[in-house]
C-alpha cells in the first residue's frame, strides 16, 4: 500500500489510529477520554482528532514540503467533526474529493470481527459494532450525503473482494490525481 500513497503523493493519516497511539501514550492528556469514547462506539471530541491530524500533517509537511497532499482516513464522522474541520481549518486545507467505501452492516461486522482475532482493538467486537453503526447511521451518513450533494464522493463497493476493491481505488486515483 505504500508505493500507492508514493505514486499519488498522498501521505496517509488514520484519525482513528492517531487516536489509538494517542490512546497508548502514557503522557497523553486524552488517553482514558479516547479509550471511553472508542469502547463506547462514540466519536471522540473533534477538539482532539483535528489536533492530532493537524500536527501529523504540520509534522510531515515541515519534514519535506513537497508533501502536502493528505489521504485522511475516517474524517470527519460527524456534523461537529466538519464544521470543526472548517473553522481549523478554512484556508489551509481543501477536500477534493471524499472516497466512500460502501457495505453492508454485515459484511462489515464481519470483517471487524474477524480483524478482531489478531488487531487487539478494545472496540472489534459485536456490541462495540453495534453501536458504531448506530453513530454511522445518525451521524457519519448525513456527512456523506453532504459531499455527495457537493459533487465530492467517489463511492465504491465494498462487498467485493480486497483486489477488486483496490482495482476501483487506483481507477478513482488514476481520474483525480
Amino acid at each position: 500500500m505504500c508505493f500507492f500513497f508514493q505514486k499519488y503523493g498522498y501521505t496517509h493519516l488514520s484519525a482513528g489510529e492517531l487516536l489509538r497511539d494517542e490512546r497508548k501514550n502514557p503522557d497523553s492528556q486524552y488517553g482514558e477520554l479516547i479509550e471511553k469514547y472508542i469502547k463506547d462506539g462514540k466519536i471522540v471530541p473533534v477538539e482532539i482528532t483535528i489536533s492530532l491530524l493537524r500536527r501529523e500533517m504540520d509534522q510531515t509537511m515541515a519534514a519535506n514540503a513537497q508533501k502536502n497532499k493528505f489521504l485522511i482516513d475516517g474524517f470527519p464522522r460527524n456534523q461537529d467533526n466538519l464544521q470543526g474541520w472548517n473553522k481549523t481549518m478554512d484556508g489551509k486545507a481543501d477536500v477534493s474529493f471524499v472516497l466512500f467505501f460502501d457495505c453492508n452492516n454485515e459484511i462489515c461486522v464481519e470483517r471487524c470481527l474477524e480483524r478482531g482475532k489478531s488487531s487487539g482493538r478494545s472496540d472489534d467486537n459485536r456490541e462495540s459494532l453495534e453501536k458504531r453503526i448506530q453513530t454511522y447511521l445518525q451521524s457519519t451518513k448525513p456527512i456523506i450525503d453532504l459531499y455527495e450533494e457537493m459533487g465530492k464522493v467517489r463511492k465504491i463497493d465494498a462487498s467485493k473482494s480486497v483486489d477488486e476493491v483496490f482495482d476501483e481505488v487506483v481507477k478513482i486515483f488514476d481520474k483525480e490525481g
